[in-house]
């Protein structure tokens, strides 16, 4: 490790801290009303006209008004509603208005957590209240909160209990569901919530919902399909915008497949309607950066500033990460002072590339430092920043920190998910503790958190070299059992695992 390291490489400035301001308001109070003093006459003539009154009627012939009532009722004529009462039906009315407040505060609460299971727990408890009325809203977070969280099954599953509630299905919902299954690699379930769309009148599919199917092919490496769904866009007169672009740049990208890239950049540059914007050049810079090449990744940002395109705050932390991964600590520093000199804010992302660069190097102390600069400088870490600290810690031999920066994710309500977990078991194969990694495995499944090819490949690799044979063949059952029940999973990362 280069000797540069030895100190930390950042610097940082507290005047980009700001300062609250507060606001005064003063109101003059009412003066108190005078008591009106004419009320003697008044109530005389009450008191006359009670008395003609009691001419018509014999006493206990008609509940209508006596003398006695009329006095009792403090000279109304009419019946006062109890106090007490009056106070209860106040208080419950009040009461039925603060549980409304709680409950959907609560639901708000959890999606912005990304919680998605205690998210449907509250939304139960809210739908069993009579004052629950099914809103569109609150589906559409409640979709994409369980598209984002790799849930499409019960993201399906709510649709069809909103239909059921009668709240009718709109474009927006239909293609938050699409997107739900694409994340998830259900590609006949997404097709078919497609030609579900172009049977409703209301519900037909935009750019947006196209663009949303392209990226799901696009990510399954489904390349052969990309034709055919252009096809079927000119057919219903729609035509691909900058990001439907984007989407199939950054697929060809990752594969490698450079020239049909290049030969979509070209296309975007000569049609006015689809001009390359940030995003592409993000998309491009991405792709370069996280293979590594780094020689390509500065010609195209070259290229692209040479179009006229201005780089934006994730451009630069583009350009950090790369950096970090390839140890180019001196352009990843002279980057972020660059950002500071332009006024683009230090964001989770920038800190996470830095946090990230140390930890794949073992620097714990240089990690700890940017991590503790992150909080004073009042930035939320977020569930990546926890998997590169426990990485880095693991991967420098700390393990009692390990456990430290899990019970902090913990009190900072940290989302735990799978990359999550996967980052604490595998701490715990290089520690050799294989009990605790066998616990942190059935805790993430208590969670929710679906394992993926690398929490088993981690695993049997530590069974593999302890000679727990029997382990082993557990964890490739239980493998197995879990293709043949997801058709979403990830089979191919699967059958690589079993090969070894």
């Amino acid at each position: 490790m280069s000797s540069s390291l030895s100190t930390p490489f950042l610097s940082f400035s507290s005047s980009s801290l700001h300062q609250s301001h507060g606001v005064h308001l003063t109101c003059p109070l009412p003066t108190p009303a005078r008591a009106f003093r004419a009320y003697t006459p008044v109530a005389a003539s009450s008191s006359a006209n009670v008395a003609e009154r009691k001419r018509h009627w014999k006493e206990g012939e008609f509940p209508g008004i006596s003398e006695k009532s009329y006095e009792k009722n403090g000279g109304t004529g009419r019946k006062r509603a109890p106090l007490k009462n009056l106070k209860k039906k106040l208080d419950k009315k009040n009461d039925a208005k603060a549980w409304v407040n709680t409950v959907t505060e609560e639901l708000s609460d959890q999606i912005a957590k990304k919680q998605w299971f205690q998210a449907l727990e509250v939304f139960k408890m809210l739908r069993e209240q009579p004052f629950y009325h099914p809103k569109e809203g609150t589906y559409m977070k409640l979709l994409v909160l369980l598209g984002k969280s790799g849930q499409p099954d019960r993201a399906g599953k709510l649709f069809d209990e909103m239909i059921e509630e009668g709240c009718p299905p709109t474009l927006e919902l239909y293609t938050a569901l699409l997107a739900a299954y694409c994340r998830g690699r259900l590609m006949d379930k997404a097709f078919a919530t497609l030609d579900r769309m172009k049977a409703l009148p209301n519900c037909q599919p935009d750019v947006y919902t196209y663009s949303t199917l392209i990226k799901g092919c696009v990510d399954e490496s489904r390349f052969d399909l990309l034709e055919a769904l252009y096809g079927e866009m000119a057919d219903w007169g729609i035509s691909p915008n900058t990001v439907t672009q984007n989407i199939v740049l950054s697929g060809y990208g990752k594969v490698g497949m450079y020239e049909q890239m290049e030969k979509v950049l070209s296309g975007m540059v000569e049609n006015e309607e689809c001009k390359p914007d940030v995003w592409t050049m993000n998309v491009i810079l991405s792709v370069f950066g996280y293979k590594g090449q780094i020689d390509m990744m500065e010609k195209w940002y070259e290229k692209f500033r040479n179009y006229g395109i201005e780089p934006d705050t994730r451009t630069f932390n583009i350009l950090i990460g790369a950096y970090g991964k390839k140890k180019m600590y001196d352009k990843m520093s002279s980057v972020m002072e660059y950002m500071r000199k332009l006024q683009f804010p230090w964001t989770t992302s920038t800190y996470n590339n830095v946090i990230e660069a140390f930890a794949d190097a073992g620097d714990a102390q240089n990690m700890e430092y940017t991590f503790d600069q992150m909080r004073a400088e009042k930035m939320r870490a977020d569930t990546k920043t926890f998997c590169c600290l426990i990485r880095g810690y693991s991967n420098a031999g700390h393990y009692h920190k390990v456990v430290h920066s899990v019970q902090l994710a913990e009190k900072f309500d940290i989302p735990e998910n799978t990359s999550f977990y996967n980052a604490v078991i595998s701490a715990c194969a290089k520690s050799e503790d294989l009990m605790e990694m066998e616990r942190v495995f059935k805790r993430m499944k208590g969670k929710l958190c679906p394992p993926n090819s690398t929490t088993y490949t981690v695993m049997i690799e530590a069974y593999r070299k302890e000679g727990m044979h029997d382990k082993i063949y557990d964890l490739e059952q239980e493998m197995l059992r879990t293709i043949a029940e997801e058709s979403g999973s990830d089979e191919t990362g699967f059958e690589s695992v079993l090969e070894q």
